[in-house]
């Protein structure tokens, strides 16, 4: 059966949809590498706040903001997407929202912390809520049984679209480092290119995706997102009917907390405890990303042939021994092979952790049950780099201590998933989908 096959999408999807679905994945995907990861986040400790003790709290309480508005506005909003089956012109505004406050970011130099931490917080509101819609879209192109692979082809294009954006940023600062310019200097110019290509690329899902769920009008109600939270409280008190759903969310507020760690801290932790320099670190991240775009393609296939609860259990002993690696390592090399577990299970774990939702979420609550999950990620988003920045700082700085500590999530994480009973929450999501003629 060929890798890209037609048999795994719902009936009258086309590839070419699906290709412009996955071109989200990859135009957002430079984002997180850059801004988040790679760039700007060492800048800001470094740069911004000139190394402050306090530097690394205040750019995971930066972050944790962001999550926390999205934690409380994203559910009714995947409400009321549903209800009036617009995520795609919802995502085109969130969309939007980003590339104009990634592109502020360039305007951020030395001791602009203030301004720093107020364009993270709207930038990566808006990367969230646009993160969130773009999954909603799944259960409509994938057939249930090929949910893994589908997801799969969005995290693995996504982790290219990644990998370019990087590789122009590096470039570029390879250049200007040889020209004698400073972070200061470059790290703005990074921030344009990232904004420019996340903006272009995204065109493209926008040209080829298609909303195709049915507003669901109450000539009752006026529609708005008061209605949209009284959906969402009627959602939570028939909880036990998706128990299978609100325990792998439990579970993701666990192992996506030392999810979160890796990607907001991976870049600190390489240039501030292991000594790698800013160029270092980019191919750090740019390799990181390539075995992270082969863990997700791959991992698809494995997860929807044993089983997605066992993929995600594989993937979560793995970032377990990610973390003894890396607050264990001692120098490059070694932190190295940490880096190269760590992206084979980054990809691997979010798609199916991604997929494992659409399995459980009925299929007419689609974008309302991705805000549910999108509320557990980023708490998750919350706990884990906020819990690694207070360990940081109250030990004084032990960033080896504080990642250790972050294998200890992924273990709750792995405890929590052997209570999800697949087979019963796929049969719940099937009986609602079957009460609202989904």
């Amino acid at each position: 059966m060929a890798l890209f096959s037609q048999s795994h999408l719902n009936p009258g999807v086309r590839k070419r949809e699906v290709f412009g679905w996955a071109m989200y994945d990859f135009a957002n995907s430079g984002y997180t590498t850059v801004v988040i990861t790679a760039v700007f986040a060492a800048y800001f400790v470094g740069g911004v706040a000139g190394g402050e003790p306090w530097a690394t709290l205040a750019w995971t309480l930066a972050l944790s903001a962001s999550h926390l508005m999205v934690m409380l506005s994203m559910p009714a909003l995947g409400a009321f997407a549903d209800q009036h089956a617009n995520k795609k012109r919802l995502l085109m505004v969130f969309t939007l929202g980003c590339v104009v406050s990634t592109l502020a970011l360039a305007w951020v130099g030395p001791g602009d912390v203030a301004l720093a931490v107020v364009l993270i917080v709207i930038s990566n509101t808006f990367f969230s809520y646009g993160e969130a819609l773009t999954a909603a879209f799944l259960p409509e192109l994938a057939r249930p049984e090929a949910m893994g692979k589908v997801s799969g082809w969005g995290w693995s294009f996504g982790y290219l679209g990644g990998m370019l954006t990087l590789g122009i940023c590096l470039s570029y600062v390879l250049l200007a480092q040889a020209q004698g310019h400073q972070a200061a200097q470059f790290v703005p110019v990074t921030m344009l290119i990232t904004a420019v290509i996340y903006g272009l690329a995204a065109l493209v899902t926008f040209a080829l995706l298609k909303e195709r769920a049915q507003a669901k009008p109450d000539p009752l109600k006026h529609g708005g997102f008061a209605d949209s939270w009284r959906r969402l409280r009627q959602t939570w008190q028939q909880a036990r009917a998706y128990q299978d759903f609100v325990t792998l969310m439990l579970c993701a507020v666990a192992y996506q907390a030392g999810v979160a760690v890796a990607i907001t801290l991976a870049a600190i932790y390489a240039e501030q405890v292991i000594g790698f320099k800013p160029q270092e670190t980019m191919l750090l991240i740019f390799a990181l990303n390539l075995a992270a775009a082969a863990g997700a393609f791959s991992w698809g296939y494995v997860q929807d042939r044993v089983g997605h609860k066992l993929a995600l259990g594989l993937t979560l002993v793995g970032w377990v021994l990610t973390c003894v690696l890396a607050a264990t390592s001692q120098d490059k090399a070694d932190f190295w092979w940490a880096a190269a577990i760590a992206g084979l299970c980054m990809g691997s774990s979010q798609s199916a952790g991604r997929a494992m939702a659409g399995l459980l979420a009925p299929r007419a609550q689609a974008a309302e049950f991705y805000g549910l999950w999108s509320f557990a990620t980023r708490l998750a988003s919350v706990v884990g780099p906020v819990s690694y920045g207070i360990i940081t700082w109250v030990t004084d700085g032990n960033q080896r201590l504080a990642i250790l500590g972050t294998s200890v999530l992924f273990l709750l994480g792995l405890v929590i998933l052997t209570r999800v009973d697949v087979q019963r929450g796929q049969a719940a999501a099937h009986a609602a989908n079957f009460r609202a003629g989904a």
